[in-house]
């Protein structure tokens, strides 16, 4: 068990959770405020996706990414920007023609992908590691698409996080290790408990574990009720820690909470593990990251 933990707090995701809580973020400011929000209540690192301020659904417009970065970084709170790049991946099948994409499809280029943080530089981005059945649709990630994907991330100097869903895509970032395109001490993030990919239990997070390279840095989440098990489970297993509004909706059954309050309660559990948060720049130095404005640390 560490002595220090890193809490990364999803502060919005991609979802369609903003009809079921008034409290997750949809504008640049409302993200920009629940990062902040996360930071001051003791996350260490706040994950970033966009939406569309209107309807509230995804958005991949690198101004919206733009105005989240500036808002955190000129605020007075420190905290560890992660820019999600797993960008459009939702593949459904048309009904017509299975061989194209129907209502909901939604695909980008590695380039695409990589373009709000080949702009913004954020200290940390997420490479997904793999296609996943994710609930009733797909999500496509091809091998040859991951590794232009990370050899951009490489190119830009930002720390990719290795989102991996199943043990498969544990094999598959090990092979981007070996082929040079990861660099420094590898960063993973076990995803669990997503349909349908790897269980949000015990035995597949430590099966998980042993599985990277030993200089790894990891850190793993669930979804749903099972978020705060899996922040005990991870903090005894030796790994870092995730939550957040993108993740889970509830502080507990049937109560609303705030990317602030889930932080809050993060907090409590690894305190009463005999543990403590990890700073922001503690982690830059842990980690080797770039600072917020472009420079290795």
């Amino acid at each position: 068990m560490q002595k220090k933990i890193i809490i990364s707090c999803a502060v919005t995701g991609a979802g369609a959770t903003t009809k079921k809580s008034p409290h997750v973020p949809v504008t640049p400011k409302e993200i920009a405020d629940s990062a902040i929000e996360a930071a001051k209540a003791g996350a260490t690192i706040a994950h970033v996706h966009v939406r569309d301020p209107k309807t509230g659904d995804l958005s991949h417009d690198p101004e919206l990414f733009r105005e989240v970065v500036e808002r955190v970084r000129e605020s007075d709170t420190d905290v560890v920007l992660n820019i999600t790049a797993g960008g459009g991946g939702d593949w459904i099948p048309s009904d017509e023609d299975p061989a194209t994409g129907g209502p909901g499809t939604d695909i980008q280029t590695p380039e695409q992908r990589h373009e709000p943080v080949g702009k913004f530089l954020p200290e940390i981005c997420t490479l997904d590691c793999g296609s996943v059945n994710f609930g009733e649709q797909v999500y496509i990630s091809p091998t040859d698409w991951l590794r232009e994907q990370a050899r951009l991330i490489q190119q830009s100097g930002v720390k990719p996080e290795l989102e991996c869903f199943d043990t498969g895509q544990i094999r598959f970032a090990k092979q981007l290790i070996n082929e040079g395109l990861i660099d420094g001490d590898p960063m993973f993030q076990f995803c669990l408990g997503i349909p349908w990919g790897a269980d949000a239990d015990a035995e597949t997070m430590l099966y998980m574990r042993d599985k990277i390279p030993e200089n790894s840095h990891w850190a793993a989440f669930g979804i749903g009720r099972m978020q705060m098990p899996m922040v005990a489970q991870s903090i005894l297993l030796g790994g870092h820690v995730r939550v957040g509004l993108e993740d889970n909706l509830y502080l507990k059954k049937g109560v609303l909470a705030t990317n602030g309050q889930l932080v809050e309660k993060a907090v409590s559990i690894i305190e009463h593990l005999g543990s403590v948060p990890m700073t922001p720049q503690e982690a830059r130095e842990q980690l080797g990251l770039r600072n917020p404005h472009g420079k290795a640390e």
